[in-house]
C-alpha cells in the first residue's frame, strides 16, 4: 500500500530507468568531461531514445508525455553523476515543451521531431547582457516585415550556444514590459546569427555556453510560438518547470556527495577511530540528510502542484527551487569538509559537485528573485 509521499510503481520504474543509464553512460565519464571541457552530444543522444529528450511533450508530438514529478526524479537520477549535462538535458526540455504547448502545428511539425530524438538540441534565449533579473526589461527586438519577422539584439549565458541548432527566443515586438514580449524560434544557420565567444565557467564545464547575436535575422513569422505578446507569460510558464528541475539537479547532486562522504567516513581514520565514530561526524550527516530529504519532500509537492496546475504552482515551484539549490550547496559543501584536504582535490568527485551546483541559486530566476516572487504572492491573498 502505497501512501500519497510515496513514489508510485511507474515512477519508480522512470527513476530506475534513469539510475541506470547514469550508472552507465554518466557517472564514469563526468570527471574528465568536466577536465577536458568535453560536451557529451553522442551521450545526450543516448538519454533521448529513452524519451528523455521530450519528458512532458505529449505522446502526439513524440514525446513520452509525462508530469514534472517524473521528470525531477530523471533529472536527480541523472544528476547523481552528472549536474552539468543533467541541467543541459532539463534545458531542451523546457525549450521543446514551450513549442509543444504553445506553438502551432507548422512550428511543432517543423522542429519537434528533431528535437524528441535530440539530433537537434534546444536552447533558451531570454536573458541579455543588461537584463538579468529584470527579464521583463529585454531589448532584443522582433520588426514584422510581411511574412518575416526583423530580429535584432543579443541574449547572454545561453546553455548550448553555438552548438544547439534551435534557439526559442524572447524579443519585443511591441511596447515596454512584459506584455510586449513575444516567442520566436530562431536557427543557428539563419543569416545574422552569431555567436560569442565560450565564456569560461567555475562549472558546468560539460555545457557550452556563450553570448548569441542577432543582427537583421529574417525569421519566418510561423516560427511565434503562441501569440504576438504572450512570449514573456511562456517564458514564466516554462520556468515553473524548469525551476524544478534544477531544484532536483541539486538534490541528485547533493545525495552523490552525502554518499561519498558517508563512503569517506566509514574508511578514513583518526585519533585511532574511523572519523564515522565520532559524534561530530553523526551530527554532521544527520544535518545533511535531513534538510536535503526535506528539501526533496518539497520539491516533490511542488512538481505535482505544477502538474496538476493548482493556483499555487508557481509559488511552490519558487519555494522548491530556493530550497533545494540552497540546501543542495550547503549539503555538497559540508561533504566537501568531511572529507578533509582530499575534498579539495580533483581525485575526488565532491570539488566538481560544488563547483557545478554553485549556479543553480543563480540561474533559472536567482533565489533572491524566488523570495520575490513568494513575498509577492504571499501579500497578494
Amino acid at each position: 500500500m502505497t501512501s500519497q509521499f510515496d513514489l508510485n510503481d511507474e515512477q519508480r520504474q522512470i527513476q530506475e530507468l534513469a539510475q541506470q543509464f547514469t550508472a552507465d553512460a554518466l557517472t564514469p565519464f563526468a570527471g574528465e568531461w568536466d577536465e577536458k571541457h568535453i560536451f557529451p552530444r553522442d551521450t545526450i543522444r543516448q538519454a533521448a531514445e529513452l524519451g528523455f529528450g521530450a519528458i512532458y511533450v505529449s505522446e502526439e508530438s513524440g514525446g513520452i508525455g509525462l508530469g514534472r514529478l517524473e521528470s525531477a526524479l530523471i533529472m536527480e537520477a541523472m544528476a547523481y553523476g552528472d549536474p552539468s549535462t543533467s541541467a543541459f538535458i532539463s534545458i531542451h526540455n523546457m525549450a521543446a515543451w514551450m513549442i509543444d504547448r504553445f506553438g502551432s502545428a507548422t512550428v511543432k511539425q517543423k522542429y519537434l521531431p528533431q528535437m524528441v530524438t535530440m539530433e537537434q538540441l534546444g536552447s533558451y534565449c531570454l536573458t541579455e547582457p543588461g537584463s538579468g533579473s529584470d527579464a521583463a526589461a529585454l531589448k532584443t527586438r522582433a520588426v514584422r516585415q510581411g511574412d518575416h519577422y526583423v530580429v535584432n539584439g543579443s541574449k547572454a549565458f545561453i546553455s548550448g550556444g553555438g552548438e544547439n541548432e534551435i534557439y526559442v527566443t524572447m524579443a519585443r515586438t511591441g511596447a515596454e514590459g512584459p506584455k510586449g514580449i513575444s516567442a520566436l524560434v530562431v536557427e543557428k544557420d539563419m543569416p545574422g546569427v552569431s555567436f560569442g565567444a565560450q565564456e569560461r565557467k567555475l562549472g558546468w564545464h560539460s555545457q557550452p555556453t556563450c553570448q548569441v547575436n542577432f543582427d537583421d535575422v529574417r525569421v519566418p513569422a510561423e516560427n511565434l510560438v503562441g501569440a504576438e505578446g504572450e512570449g514573456f507569460r511562456i517564458a514564466m510558464m516554462g520556468l515553473d518547470g524548469g525551476r524544478l528541475n534544477i531544484g532536483a539537479c541539486s538534490l541528485g547532486g547533493a545525495q552523490r556527495c552525502l554518499d561519498e562522504a558517508v563512503r569517506y567516513t566509514k574508511d578514513r581514520k583518526a585519533f585511532g577511530q574511523v572519523i564515522a565514530d565520532f559524534q561530530a561526524t553523526q551530527f554532521t550527516l544527520a544535518d545533511m540528510e535531513t534538510e536535503l530529504q526535506a528539501a526533496r519532500m518539497l520539491l516533490y509537492a511542488a512538481a505535482v502542484k505544477v502538474t496538476e496546475n493548482a493556483p499555487d504552482k508557481t509559488r511552490f515551484a519558487a519555494m522548491a527551487k530556493r530550497l533545494a539549490t540552497d540546501t543542495g550547496s550547503s549539503v555538497v559543501d559540508r561533504a566537501l569538509q568531511l572529507h578533509g584536504g582530499y575534498g579539495y582535490l580533483q581525485d575526488y568527485p565532491v570539488e566538481r559537485f560544488w563547483r557545478d551546483l554553485r549556479v543553480h541559486s543563480i540561474l533559472e530566476g536567482t533565489n533572491q528573485i524566488m523570495r520575490v516572487i513568494v513575498g509577492r504572492d504571499m501579500l497578494r491573498q
